[in-house]
């Protein structure tokens, strides 16, 4: 059993920030990529940031130079940095993993449950 467990999301005003959490625990043998989606109502999920074991990053434009993700491999945790919050960035963000597991290392992608994040002045 793998679980993603976020935490951080909140109602904040423009301009403002606001942390991302995300720590993978259960039968894990490594994560490769860690990354975040956003899904608004009625619309598809999607990437906002991806982060790789080595640190090598990928951002969707709209959210570059504000948004920073990183990652503690030794805690099997992910964070998003979101700074100069817009009202456009209002919506329900999920954290994501790749998981490799024991005993053969088959790998699958595992979701948390979603946190919101609300920006409104």
């Amino acid at each position: 059993q793998v679980q993603l467990v976020e935490s951080g999301g909140g109602l904040v005003q423009p301009g403002e920030s606001l942390r991302l959490s995300c720590a993978a625990s259960g039968s894990i043998f490594s994560i490769d990529v860690m990354g975040w989606y956003r899904q608004a109502p009625g619309k598809q999920r999607e990437m906002v940031a991806h982060i790789t074991t080595t640190g090598r990053t990928n951002y969707r434009d709209s959210v570059k130079g504000r948004f920073t993700i990183s990652r503690d491999n030794a805690k099997n945790t992910v964070y998003l940095q979101m700074n100069s919050l817009k009202p456009e960035d209002t919506t329900v963000y999920y954290c994501y993993a790749h998981i490799s597991r024991p005993p053969a290392g088959a790998r699958y992608d595992y979701w948390g449950q979603g946190t919101q994040v609300t920006v409104s002045s």
